[in-house]
Order: structure tokens, then sequence, then C-alpha cells
């Protein structure tokens, strides 16, 4: 009895021997004498078989992979620096432990390279504005090899473009010439719109003129609310157009009122019309001037000298 008590004390000890705890975050690929069991151990306790079996533990976790800076020429040929960042995870760790000896080193080699090619086929434009397409094709370079070492790409993004200085220099000046001009168009699209509205306002008030009147009567107001001691208002200028309605423009003659045949003709002027008759066209009357009179100095006297 006291035997078979210290044989069933050892084979206890030597299950609990072969006892494994799988955390939460890991999962477990069992080795039977050095082939892969079927089933893959999830977390919580489970039984080995000591010395036949062996347990590697893989992490499911999400792993953040930082890619080194890669340099490249891209196809408009400048020079850049690029460096990214990729999320992964194993998604079979059968795959991950048999298939690859270092699936983390493995996909870090991958994503280097691959993003020398992104490199390579994008322009400088792309790098800069349009990452999300160049996210999306890096996704794929990566997703291809990953899926046969059971790890699964959640996310790839490119962190840093660095440029050279006489690119940055040459992009500096292309933003400020641009923003210089976008500033031009605005200020002459605003002149443009301020010159219209200053057209229909003129062509309102000449077509009202009371308006205009209330207008100056506004600015009258606008000045004397600065309390200032001069007023200068300008002469009202349909009294202006009174005025010019009723001078006669300078070199015209009345017209005389049609009368009897009997009545003389007023003398008139050199280039002035002379109304005739009844019925007879004016006739210019040209005034031939007088001969001028010839104007002979008088001639001296002879006056004897004394002697």
């Amino acid at each position: 009895m006291v035997v078979l008590a210290g044989l069933a004390a050892l084979a206890v000890l030597w299950l609990a021997t072969g006892v494994r705890v799988v955390q939460q975050y890991e999962r477990g690929v069992v080795f039977r004498l050095g082939r892969v069991r079927g089933v893959v151990r999830q977390p919580g306790p489970t039984l080995l078989v000591p010395i036949v079996d062996r347990m590697r533990k893989v992490n499911v976790q999400v792993v953040t992979m930082p890619v080194p800076a890669q340099e490249g020429i891209t196809r408009d040929n400048v020079s850049v620096r690029v460096d990214a960042v990729v999320y992964f995870r194993v998604v079979d760790p059968v795959l991950a432990t048999v298939d690859v000896q270092n699936y983390a080193f493995a996909m870090s080699q991958v994503a280097q390279t691959s993003l020398r090619s992104i490199i390579g086929k994008s322009e400088l434009d792309d790098l800069l504005s349009g990452r999300e397409n160049l996210h999306r094709g890096l996704e794929l370079m990566l997703e291809s090899p990953a899926v046969g070492w059971g790890v699964h790409i959640d996310r790839v993004e490119i962190k840093d473009v660095a440029l050279p200085d006489s690119m940055k220099r040459s992009m500096a000046r292309q933003a400020e010439a641009d923003r210089e001009r976008r500033a031009r168009i605005i200020t002459a699209d605003g002149e443009f719109q301020a010159a219209e509205k200053l057209a229909r306002a003129a062509e309102m008030m000449d077509s009202t003129p009371s308006a205009l009147q209330l207008r100056l009567l506004q600015t009258v107001v606008e000045v004397a609310a600065e309390k200032n001691s001069t007023l200068v208002l300008p002469f009202p200028v349909e009294l202006l157009r009174f005025f010019e309605g009723a001078t006669p423009k300078a070199g015209a003659v009345p017209r005389q009122p049609a009368g009897s045949a009997d009545e003389p003709a007023a003398a008139v002027g050199p280039g002035a019309a002379v109304e005739s008759g009844a019925g007879e066209p004016p006739a210019l009357a040209e005034a031939e001037p007088a001969p001028a009179a010839a104007v002979v100095p008088p001639r001296p006297e002879h006056t004897p000298h004394a002697e």
C-alpha cells in the first residue's frame, strides 16, 4: 500500500509538471515529439504530457513596428527620405511559428523594401498630399507575403517626408507666389464689384434727381457731426442747368419776328446772316474794306543859314 501511494503521488507530481497557463493575449502551439498538434491551445490552463509535449506561446496583440527612414528618388527626380509605421497582428499562430523563423524581423524587412518601391513609383505631390492612396498601396504590398506567415496587416501610415533644403526653399517661394496671386485676384474682384455697384448707384441717382439731393443732405449731416466750423456746399446742379438753357450760345443772333416787306433790313456785320423778304434765302453781306489813303509826310522848308 505504501508503494502504491508513493507511485500515485509521483504520478500526480509528474502530471502537475505538465500544467501550463495561457494568457488572454496569447495562443499556444503544442509540439509533440517535434510535430505540431492540430489544436491551438486557447487562454486558460492547459495540460501537457511532460517530456513528450512542448508548447510555444505566440502573442496575438497588435504590434507597432516603426520602419526606418528610407532614401529614394521619386518619379519626378526628387530625392526624399520617408519613414513609416506598420500595425500588424498574428492571426494564425501555427503559420507564424512554423513557416517563418522570426515573423517580426521578416515584416520589418518587407516593409523597408516596399517603402522604397513606393517612393520610386510616386511623385513628390503624391507623397505630400496624396498619402491615402500610398497607404493603401503599401498595405497591399505588405499583405501578400504576410498572409503566408499568418500575419494580418491592420494599418500602414507614412510618418514623415524629409526634403532637401533647396527643394524646401523652392516650395516656399512657390507657395508665397500662389498666395500673392490669390490675394491679387480677390482684390481685383472686390474692386470690380465695387465699381459695378457705384455704376448702378450713379444710374439710379441720374434717373432720380431727388436722390442726389438726399445724398447731398446726408453728406452735409455727416460733415456737421464732426464739429467742423466750415461747411462747403456745392452749387445746385438744377440751377446751373436753368442758366445754361436761358443763356444764348456765343455767336448766335436772335431771330427777328417776321414783318412786312416794306420794313428796311437791319444792318449786319461781317459773317452774320441777314433775313430778306419772304421766300428769299438769307444772304451774307460782306463789307469791303475801303482802301487806305496814302499819307505823305510834310517836306521840310529850307531855312538859310545865318552868315
